[in-house]
Parts: C-alpha cells; structure tokens; sequence
C-alpha cells in the first residue's frame, strides 16, 4: 500500500463535516468536557497549539516531566474526563490494560520504598488545538508505561502512537499470577516463535541478544523499516501464519472496533514481517517487532530476569496524524 493510497482512503472518509455520531464525535465531546475542568494554570499547561510540533509530537513512556496537566493536580470530575478520553480510544480489554499498568506505580513505589515518588495520580493529559472546530486537533493521556496520541480531522481519527508497558511485568504467588497485564503480548508472540520450523526461525531470530529498548524508543518519528526484516508472512506454512494474524489483531484491538477495523483495512494489502532478538527461553530478556506497510509493533522485556514489558503500535508514515494532514494541507502525493 502507498503513501497515496493511504491518502486517497483518508480523503474519501474526510468530509468537512463535523458529527457527534462516532469516535471522532465521541472524543470531541469528552474532550471539550475536559477542558472546561481545567482552572486558568491547568489550561496553560494542557490546551495547547496543535502548531506546537514539539509539544504535540512527544512520546515518553519514562517518569519524567512532559507537556499537560498532571491528573494529580485535577478535581474528581477532571480526572473522570480524562479517564474517558482515553476510554474513547481503547478497547474494553485495552482499556483495563492501561489502568492495571497505572496502578503498578504504587506497586513500584512500594518496592523502591518510596524513593522515586512514584503515585498513581502521576499521569498527564493534553489536547492540542480546538476540538469544536473543523481543523485538525489532537489529544495524549501519558505517564510511565501509558502513552496514547489521538489526531483527529472532522470525523476521520488516526490513532498512533499507542504505547503499554509494564513494571513488574508479572508479579506471583506461591507460582500463581496475581498480576500480568501484557500477558497477550508475551504469550502469543512466543507461540509464534514456537510454531516456525527451523528455517522460518533462523529467518526470524535476528539478533542472539534483546535490545536494551524498543528500537524506535522515544522517537517522534518511527523508522519506515527496521532491519533486517525477519521472516515474511509469506514464507510461513498455516499455523504460524494464522498466529501472525492474531498477534496483528491483538495489537489493534488495543483500539475501539470502528478504529481497529479502519486499520487492519489499511494494512491488509501489504507484507507483514515478524523478528525476535534475544533467546527463546521465558524468564530472559526479549523482544520481537511486527512490520508491514505502515505498520510497526515492537514488543520488549527489558531486565536480565525479564519482567519489564515495553510494547507499542505505531504507524511509521501516519504517526500522529500525519496521514490525515497530509490531505488536508494538501501535500499527499504518491510514493
């Protein structure tokens, strides 16, 4: 799928009219709801310019200082917005995801002893531009482990980057869960390792070691391409290649149906790729990466006993809207 095919699909969505029907209706809405909680500081921390690239192009994913208000600093009816924006864009099982993620920080807090400060009020929300007009505008609900970018243009939403992660990533009892919120994405991506034959898996294994982060890490722009590739889809007997198609799936299930379904649409026509770094054996750091035509997934577990979880779905031509503005400042063109 081309660049401008891509357009050409966001176009015949793109109207110039305004619905309160669908998701885009949906987050406008709760959206303006949201900034009408904001106080006068709140307001000049989180309703920013949706010019300001700098601030509207921000991926963090680690505890430190980034642009919006911090929930913590929110009334009750604040936070209950924010909450729900982030619950337009997010699946029901996505949407428990990210809280149960949000709810590590005291878990963390607790085994640091308080050192790091870490609290569950420290996520931060942001909306960019004006949502009750007919220009583009956009939206983040982000802290440690959670960071999720709607842009939005009349009725049409892109939605990426979408990033989970989880420290611990499982935490047991007596050899039974307590808790594992990213346990799809660990299971499923290792059954897919385990279904290949041994070609499909020298083709896969591309690397003896995990890298220290997902490849594309913080970056406001993912690579088009990470390489070497991995194995195709192509190449792979029925099996393995139905559990690429669920790994796929689950990633964009992280969305709600309307949105999901618009991008397995997007990516159906195309290749799609899967890599593992690292060794095969649960409990060691590893990490694996689905790539397709404007497709990218990355999955990591970071620490030398592998129970820190990183995963992210990006769109690395689209990425924060830039599909939709391409259209809509007239700069699509054919790749």
């Amino acid at each position: 799928m081309t660049l401008g095919r891509v357009c050409q699909q966001a176009t015949s969505c793109y109207t110039g009219v305004m619905s309160d029907d669908g998701i885009a209706g949906q987050m406008r809405r709760v959206a303006t709801t949201l900034l009408q909680q904001f106080d006068d500081d709140q307001r000049a921390l989180a309703h920013l310019p949706f010019a300001d690239d700098g601030a509207r192009r921000w991926l963090e994913y680690r505890p430190e200082s980034r642009p919006g208000a911090c929930l913590a600093t929110l009334t009750l009816d604040g936070r209950k917005a924010a909450h729900r924006l982030l619950a337009t864009a997010l699946s029901d099982r996505a949407f428990a995801q990210a809280m149960a993620i949000v709810a590590l920080e005291e878990v963390l807090d607790r085994r640091e002893q308080g050192a790091l400060h870490r609290h569950i009020g420290d996520y931060w929300v942001a909306v960019f531009g004006e949502p009750a007009t007919d220009e583009p505008w956009s939206w983040r609900f982000e802290g440690h482990h959670v960071s999720v970018t709607m842009t939005v243009l009349g009725d049409v939403v892109s939605p990426a980057p979408v990033f989970l992660g989880a420290n611990p990533a499982q935490v047991s009892y007596a050899g039974r869960t307590v808790s594992r919120p990213l346990a799809p994405e660990e299971d499923l991506g290792r059954a897919l390792l385990d279904a290949l034959d041994p070609r499909g898996r020298a083709s896969a294994i591309v690397a003896d070691e995990a890298p220290a982060d997902i490849r594309t890490a913080t970056r406001p722009r993912a690579q088009p391409a990470l390489q070497p590739l991995g194995v195709a889809a192509a190449s792979l007997g029925p099996t393995p290649r139905a559990l690429l198609g669920e790994l796929v799936a689950l990633y964009l299930d992280r969305l709600v149906p309307e949105l999901a379904g618009r991008e397995a649409d997007r990516i159906a026509a195309g290749e799609l790729y899967f890599a593992w770094e690292g060794p095969g054996t649960p409990g060691t750091r590893h990490y694996y990466r689905v790539q397709g035509d404007d497709l990218l997934i990355e999955y990591d577990n970071t620490q030398p006993d592998g129970n820190h979880a990183h995963t992210v779905l990006r769109r690395p031509r689209s990425d924060f809207g830039d599909d939709i503005l391409a259209v809509h400042y007239g700069q699509a063109h054919v790749a």
